[in-house]
């Protein structure tokens, strides 16, 4: 079958879709549980994929006496019988974060040697379950997140803050369900799926310190508050957490992107997974990976077409200081640095997108670029390099209708980025 853009559209689509079927909880929670316990079953979590993940449970175990409590994001909830789902806020916490936290915390209090606590962990608890380390308010926790989402900060550095900062984060949630038997379920969001990063950690110990963290405020030129800098003291002198307990990782971005791959293979594709956790500027990745796929395109290297390159990880988005912004997220600004790094290649087509269906705060899972995006951009009176660095993507796909929006998947194993060179 011939090559047309509606074919390559389609593939893209497919492709994007596969990734994010291959981390639905519903489809691999099961195969992770534990034996079913003889006495109570305490289940609490955190993040985008909790109350999936959580009513995925319930499916798996019908006849085991199953209660607790999870948080998840708005609009990211869907029915469960019998763990209660609450809805806090993200990228940055409200006060429904701090009280999911409390909640959470009371739910694992006074439990015995014979209680399981099952802890479904996935991305974006790091703002979702919130409890403000010693003297700090969530007014504190809210201003260090702000500034280190436009610090250009790694997400593992940001949750390297987030743990030392907090009181329920780096173990600590673990440490006080006590005596009980902890078994966490996670759905990975991060490179290099280091359990202590995926929402900051709150079962397992902090690998980092206090002087850690206080390296990563200056390097970013973060200032903070006294309140801030007197907790961080008294961290480096204390003991960390160091919880005893059981992760099992259930979905990560490497097993969306063999789906991907699958899906491509599929299409007619000759698949090349780049790597699982890219990081970096959102802007430098979509000028590297448009430099491969004129490679492939034009050389043959690092193989033939018709060809797909996959990627997944997080890359990052920098504000500068005081510097105004348009709407966007890293998908849509990678895709347009590629795009404009393609300037208008023949057989070139690119999807990037976050699998929890939400790219940065906007309403779009990411976008498409096709060979002709910048035209359409400009036959429209838009300067796509203006919107660029105005950190404006979101608003220049809008208007060209290349938005991809999923609503809220429930899952989150980051950003899956695909392109296709014919």
């Amino acid at each position: 079958m011939e090559w047309t853009e509606d074919r390559a559209r389609r593939a893209l689509n497919t492709i994007f879709t596969a990734a994010v079927k291959a981390a639905d909880p519903h489809q691999v929670l099961a195969a992770h549980l534990p034996e079913k316990p003889r006495g109570r079953c305490i289940v609490v979590g955190a993040g985008k994929s909790a109350a999936a993940m959580a009513a995925a449970l319930e499916n798996a175990w019908p006849d085991v006496d199953l209660s607790g409590v999870v948080v998840t994001r708005d609009g990211h909830t869907c029915p469960t019988q019998r763990i209660d789902v609450l809805e806090a806020s993200h990228p940055v916490p409200d006060a429904r974060s701090e009280a999911a936290a409390r909640r959470i915390l009371e739910t694992v209090s006074g439990l015995t040697e014979d209680d399981l606590v099952i802890a479904l962990i996935s991305g974006g608890g790091s703002s979702l379950m919130v409890l403000p380390g010693e003297g700090l308010t969530i007014a504190h926790k809210q201003d260090i997140n702000r500034a280190l989402l436009r610090s250009g900060a790694t997400i593992s550095e940001m949750n390297a803050v987030r743990r030392q900062l907090s009181g329920i984060k780096g173990g600590r949630l673990a440490a006080a369900a006590a005596p009980a038997r902890v078994i966490t379920l996670g759905i990975s969001d991060v490179p290099g799926d280091e359990p202590a990063v995926i929402a900051s950690g709150p079962t397992v110990p902090d690998p980092t310190t206090a002087e850690d963290a206080k390296a990563i405020l200056k390097r970013y030129r973060i200032e903070v508050p006294p309140e801030v800098s007197a907790l961080l003291d008294r961290a480096a002198a204390a003991k960390p957490a160091q919880p005893q307990g059981d992760f099992r990782m259930i979905a990560a971005p490497l097993m969306a992107l063999e789906a991907a791959a699958a899906a491509a293979r599929a299409e007619g594709l000759t698949p090349l997974i780049l790597g699982d956790s890219l990081e970096g500027e959102s802007h430098v990745a979509g000028t590297l990976l448009a430099g491969i796929a004129q490679s492939v395109r034009q050389h043959g290297y690092p193989l033939k077409t018709p060809a797909v390159l996959l990627s997944g990880g997080e890359t990052t988005v920098t504000i500068a200081k005081g510097q105004s912004t348009g709407r966007g997220g890293r998908n849509t600004e990678f895709l347009l640095s590629l795009a404009l790094t393609l300037n208008g290649a023949s057989n070139i087509y690119a999807v990037a997108g976050d699998t929890d269906g939400i790219d940065g705060t906007e309403d779009a899972a990411g976008a498409i670029v096709t060979p002709d995006t910048l035209a359409r951009a400009r036959a429209k009176g838009l300067d796509p390099r203006a919107f660029l660095d105005g950190h404006d993507s979101y608003s220049l796909f809008d208007a060209v209708g290349d938005l991809i929006k999923t609503g809220a998947t429930l899952t989150n194993v980051n950003d899956i980025r695909a392109i296709v060179i014919l």
